[in-house]
């Protein structure tokens, strides 16, 4: 047998890698995780991703009282001129927690921390380079973690300041009057909503003719009529063609593929996210990435080299904080041969705009693809006594369900703590279960979880 320095060594801190290398330490594996650096900890997801963005957004809520309009009027607010400093200071807060919590879990697990930049050298050896001093470390197997990164135009160019990405949005030194936003993806709504909610004018920028579409249609209009209330412009089928500061004007202006040019004082550039895989010599260990730098995996994570896996954002589709936790789970399960699949027709979506969206299952448009015969139930938020408690009058939540079996087949939310009461009909969908257990289970009173039976009586109504 060959001695190894480690059974197991993870590339990458973020969330997939994190639950990689404690799963493999909880099966007494000797277990390290290579980052840049230790301040680093927790990876894209806790420093520029999800950590800080929806860290923003509790923020801009809070700060921003448009929760409360309802009650106190269109003009409320906690704070009357809400400055950049004023969301950082937050964010700031929870990420320090964030970093201090994980790095006490790598701990208490005992995985070890190594520093630096890594890249192979062969099946079984990494390379690491920590400010000019190289070394070399052995595993008998590897977890490659390492995410993504904002993907560059050679039309845009990023200045970090007038034109920038989703990773220097929040180093910007003031909130922009105007911002023009190239790509209406996950991220791009998400940011767009919580500046549109801070007075933000925001002119939203796609080449495709319709937003996000997994999203179920009628969620995705609800999502769109409140934005557009906020004073946002749509664009879509548009492609930008050159983008610059114009300095006559002192403004950026964004030219269309149209014939149109738009101007604004800031532009967010938010098309997609490239592989970090470029920089790990990949071609050693007989691999070699995909499109934007993702790397191709079986079910059980495992690459085209035996003794490589990899999990998290680096390998596509869902590129989830919540999925990529599991997948280097069953990663750290699989390669030391305890077996464990996914159940990915289960997996809940959570999309952080103002409101929230969230959702499990099939949409309507996939069961008319699919011909499956399917009833809708809803529930407004104006008709839950909750509902109304918390102002929100235009949230809603869709139950799809067989129209005759009765078996549930897709949950769809929007409006306040829409990723929170998702999970209810996401245990229900997981194990069968019927519309019926809806309309035959009490509910705390009052509370958004009883839009669940509202929303089933009104589909069974239907029949």
């Amino acid at each position: 047998m060959t001695n190894y320095d480690y059974d197991l060594i993870v590339i990458g801190s973020g969330p997939a890698g994190q639950k990689g290398a404690i799963c493999a330490s909880k099966l007494r594996k000797k277990v390290a995780i290579v980052e840049k650096k230790w301040s680093t900890i927790g990876g894209v997801c806790v420093h520029t991703g999800t950590i800080p963005s929806k860290t923003l957004r509790e923020a801009v809520l809070y700060l921003s009282g448009v929760g409360q309009r309802t009650f106190y009027g269109k003009n409320y607010a906690l704070k009357e001129k809400i400055q950049m400093a004023d969301l950082t200071f937050r964010i700031d807060s929870v990420v320090k927690r964030e970093t201090e919590v994980i790095q006490a879990q790598l701990r208490r697990n005992c995985v070890e921390t190594i520093q630096g930049q890594a890249r192979f050298v062969d099946e079984h050896t990494l390379e690491i380079e920590n400010e000019g001093i190289e070394s070399r470390v052995t595993a008998e197997n590897f977890l490659i973690a390492v995410g993504t990164r904002p993907a560059g135009s050679e039309r845009i160019p990023l200045d970090g300041k007038r034109i920038f990405n989703s990773d220097q949005l929040l180093n910007i030194e003031e909130i922009p009057r105007e911002l023009i936003i190239v790509g209406a993806g996950v991220i791009g709504l998400e940011y767009a909503s919580m500046l549109a909610t801070l007075g933000v004018k925001i002119t939203l920028l796609d080449a495709r003719p319709a937003l996000l579409e997994f999203v179920d249609r009628e969620i995705m209009e609800n999502l769109m009529f409140q934005l557009r209330q906020e004073g946002m412009v749509f664009r879509l089928d548009e492609k930008v063609v050159e983008c610059g500061f114009d300095e006559q004007r002192g403004r950026v202006a964004a030219k269309l593929e149209s014939g149109k040019t738009i101007h604004g004082d800031t532009l967010l550039y938010t098309v997609g996210r490239q592989g970090n895989t470029d920089t790990l010599n990949l071609q050693a260990v007989g691999l070699a990435a995909a499109e934007r730098g993702k790397l191709e995996v079986n079910d059980k994570f495992q690459t085209k080299t035996p003794n490589i896996y990899a999990a998290g954002d680096v390998i596509g589709f869902p590129a989830l904080a919540s999925t990529s936790m599991e997948q280097g789970r069953i990663a750290g399960c699989n390669m030391f041969g305890v077996a464990a699949t996914m159940r990915p027709q289960t997996f809940p979506y959570g999309i952080y705009t103002i409101p929230e969206i969230s959702m499990v299952g099939k949409n309507e448009e996939e069961l008319t693809h699919e011909k499956v015969p399917y009833e809708t139930g809803i529930a407004r938020y104006g008709e839950l006594a909750k509902g109304q408690m918390l102002g929100d009058e235009q949230g809603m939540l869709k139950l799809l369900f067989h129209n005759e079996t009765l078996k549930l087949l897709g949950v769809h939310v929007i409006g306040d703590r829409a990723a929170e009461i998702v999970h209810i009909g996401q245990a229900v969908l997981s194990y069968g279960g019927t519309v019926e257990y809806f309309r035959d289970t009490v509910f705390n009173y009052p509370t958004l979880a009883e839009a669940y039976k509202v929303a089933a009586l009104d589909g069974l109504n239907k029949l």
